[in-house]
């Protein structure tokens, strides 16, 4: 009877595989697409929803919401074709200017995507968003900064507390668009990632140090990438084609950031544009000091690309589409560098760019003038925690010039919490006889959050309101903003022989603690000569 029964068992698993092939069919309400590599999908007929991830026989829809583009579309006109071989299904918005593509090559477990907006979408963003079953893949990005269970929402209906004083928040999942070529979630035997090569982001805004949310932990596990976002936004939307991105499912591993998209041309995606369409520009980027990434960054108001600095500086751009960009190069995230390029398609350009930062003399410095914190206190913590964070150090303090170390300065300032921090140094009689400068370099501000000085008797006139970011950011891990600098010339008889004293503060209005007034500090120094007869 034994033998029997796994004998029949073992005929109906052939006959399933033998049934089992590439290709799409047409049932009552969906699109139903089998990869013939182990994942079976339901597209929706009508809203473009996907209803249905069976990935090796284990579903991983979430059942509160389907998967899709920000939490659905609404009614849409979606079609299905087999065109060279592959699988196209499109979806046309009824209610707003959106078409969602899907595309499937035979014996890949991947769903390839693109979207393609005329305008903007609501609720002000755009993003894919897979709704999965927690149980069957209970792994986010990042270990635990978002996962939800036990905790309560503290600050709007994003940020949670947990009842250890821990804090989570959907946003300190993510990494620089620069980093993040694939991020994903996962459990036993499975892996579920979206792949964002380099042209996914070309019609994004925000730049390459932009963030935004990866996962979130609820009831379900929400698997995220963001298109464009209202979240610490500098610059309007692009549109036009954001893609070609993926979904892909695997046993566990990760897999590669780089996407063969090729197949693209032959399905009449519009905003489509091949690499044969394309060009490119490299050269040399100089002038950056060693120790810090050398950044180049290509953009205008149709497209956006950036590239990483190799070996002696040089570096070659991503295919790019034709048009003339800004050309920029930082050290690290703090611009020292602005060019032009022309880009034509099927040409390679030529362009070396080279920093035009000053060096001036620098009595002291505390920080790194690289347009992040991560060097100041509670810098190393500030993207995957609250500001409240039990893990966090104290906020505010002092620091002696020569004495403390680079982690004893916050890397952000409050009007109301922690208190002003002061900056303790010796200046000798020659620093002292001679007009100084005060510089402070910011990130990003909050409610017009900006630097007030006072050095000794003297205070420094206030600079004014940055420009506004409407958009918690140091709360919700946000480091990156317009990156303002700030500075100050100190009158000449300021400074002491001796020991002097600044106190930095914070103006702007706000909220009460760690939603007042408030700016991410990069760096601060005092330019001058250098001590030729240092106080006793």
């Amino acid at each position: 009877m034994r033998s029997l029964a796994l004998s029949a068992a073992l005929v109906a698993w052939m006959g399933s595989s033998v049934q089992a092939a590439f290709g799409v069919t047409t049932k009552a309400n969906s699109y139903s697409v089998d990869t013939n590599g182990g994942l079976v999908f339901d597209v929706s007929r009508t809203n473009g929803d996907i209803t249905n991830l069976q990935y090796n026989g284990v579903q991983y829809q979430g059942t509160s919401k389907m998967t899709a583009i920000n939490s659905g579309i609404g009614t849409s006109t979606v079609t299905a074709e087999t065109i060279n071989g592959y699988v196209k299904i499109t979806v046309v918005a009824k209610s707003m200017p959106l078409t969602q593509y899907f595309a499937v090559k035979p014996n890949d477990p991947t769903i390839y995507m693109a979207t393609y907006i005329t305008g903007e979408v609501s609720p002000g963003e755009l993003r894919w968003l897979a709704r999965l079953k927690r149980s069957a893949v209970p792994n986010g990005w990042h270990g635990d900064v978002a996962v939800l269970d036990g905790c309560t929402a503290f600050e709007g209906k994003d940020t949670f507390k947990c009842p250890n004083g821990q804090t989570r928040c959907k946003m300190y999942t993510g990494d620089r668009f620069i980093d993040d070529q694939v991020h994903g979630v996962t459990g036993n035997n499975v892996g579920i990632w979206l792949i964002m090569p380099g042209v996914a982001y070309e019609t994004s805004s925000g730049g390459p140090f932009m963030r935004d949310i990866n996962t979130q932990s609820g009831d379900d596990q929400e698997l995220y990438w963001y298109m464009n976002s209202g979240h610490v936004r500098t610059e309007p939307w692009r549109f036009g084609l954001m893609g070609p991105y993926a979904m892909r499912f695997t046993t566990g591993a990760k897999p590669s950031g780089t996407l063969d998209t090729s197949f693209f041309e032959g399905l009449n995606i519009q905003g489509y544009v091949p690499d044969s369409k394309r060009g490119s520009v490299s050269g040399t980027a100089a002038g950056v000091a060693s120790g810090f990434q050398s950044v180049l960054h290509w953009y205008n108001n149709a497209s956006q690309y950036w590239a990483i600095a190799g070996t002696g500086g040089s570096y070659t751009s991503p295919l790019m589409k034709s048009g003339t960009y800004t050309m920029k190069l930082y050290r690290g995230e703090f611009p020292v560098a602005q060019d032009s390029v022309t880009i034509t398609a099927g040409a390679k350009a030529t362009k070396n760019i080279a920093s035009t930062e000053s060096n001036p003399s620098v009595i002291w410095r505390i920080g790194d003038f690289d347009g992040q914190p991560f060097e100041l206190k509670n810098g190393d913590k500030i993207e995957r925690m609250h500001p409240s964070d039990v893990r966090m150090g104290s906020w505010g303090g002092s620091y002696t010039v020569g004495k403390s170390s680079p982690k004893e300065f916050p890397m952000a300032l409050f009007s109301k919490e922690g208190g002003a921090p002061t900056v303790t140094f010796n200046a000798a009689t020659n620093q002292a006889s001679v007009e100084t400068t005060l510089r402070v370099g910011t990130t990003l501000s909050f409610k017009g959050g900006r630097p007030s000085v006072k050095i000794n008797s003297w205070t420094g006139k206030d600079p004014g309101a940055p420009k506004l970011i409407d958009s918690r950011g140091v709360t919700r891990g946000a480091y990156r903003g317009y990156g303002e600098v700030y500075t100050w010339k100190v009158p000449a008889g300021t400074l002491k022989a001796g020991l002097n004293t600044l106190t930095l503060g914070v103006s702007g209005s706000g909220d009460a603690s760690f939603l007042s007034a408030n700016y991410i500090v990069d760096a601060v120094e005092l330019q001058g000569p250098s001590g030729v007869d240092s106080p006793r």
